[in-house]
């Protein structure tokens, strides 16, 4: 548990940007089962894009000279949103995965020193979206309390502990590989879902 939430992002913030790239390359890995079961169940999207993308992303971190046209690749991140008139939770999540490699993208393309907090708090928010949705509970301090304590948030709050900490280490491609793998988290996302869940 995040005892002290400024106290963290204010440790996001003043990591070097390669070290914040590689943390929100890390928490949309673990969105993006999220974005494949919703693929899997709706027949809509485009995973094997998105997928793409972040591969991308992950190839220009390990070798910080590889010529990506990463304007291009926001260009086709774009098609891989969720129709906006699907307001389904399951859409919303698959749409949080897009939204968390298109800030990612950001940051490759210019100034955006606000992405890598909108990419933790986009996971958080989902998680808590979650809680909400299974839970149903309707009164707001219970429902505060049964969030704070869930096992998912708890989950969601030491998974992005450790990624900082992993990134906070130097990051030669080794260790890369290693936050990489940790963002994969065995298949499973934030809301604690795999592919299995849409019945594969």
């Amino acid at each position: 548990m995040v005892s002290n939430p400024q106290g963290f992002y204010q440790q996001l913030q003043a990591l070097p940007l390669p070290a914040q790239q590689a943390f929100m390359a890390a928490l949309c890995e673990r969105l993006l089962p999220n974005y494949a079961l919703y693929e899997q169940t709706t027949g809509q999207g485009d995973g094997h894009t998105l997928n793409a993308v972040l591969s991308l992303v992950w190839e220009r971190l390990n070798v910080p000279n590889a010529s990506i046209d990463f304007a291009r690749q926001a260009e086709k991140l774009a098609e891989c949103e969720p129709p906006a008139e699907d307001d389904s939770f399951g859409a919303r999540r698959a749409l949080d995965a897009v939204v968390a490699v298109s800030a990612l993208l950001d940051t490759l393309q210019g100034e955006s020193p606000e992405a890598v907090l909108d990419v933790s708090r986009t996971s958080r928010a989902g998680v808590r979206a979650f809680i909400e949705l299974t839970e149903g509970e309707d009164d707001a301090a219970t429902l505060a309390l049964m969030i704070r304590d869930h096992p998912l948030m708890a989950d969601e709050n030491d998974f992005q502990d450790a990624v900082l900490e992993a990134v906070s280490q130097p990051l030669d491609k080794a260790a890369l590989k290693e936050v990489r793998q940790l963002g994969r988290n065995g298949g499973i996302s934030n809301l604690g879902l795999t592919l299995e869940d849409a019945g594969a």
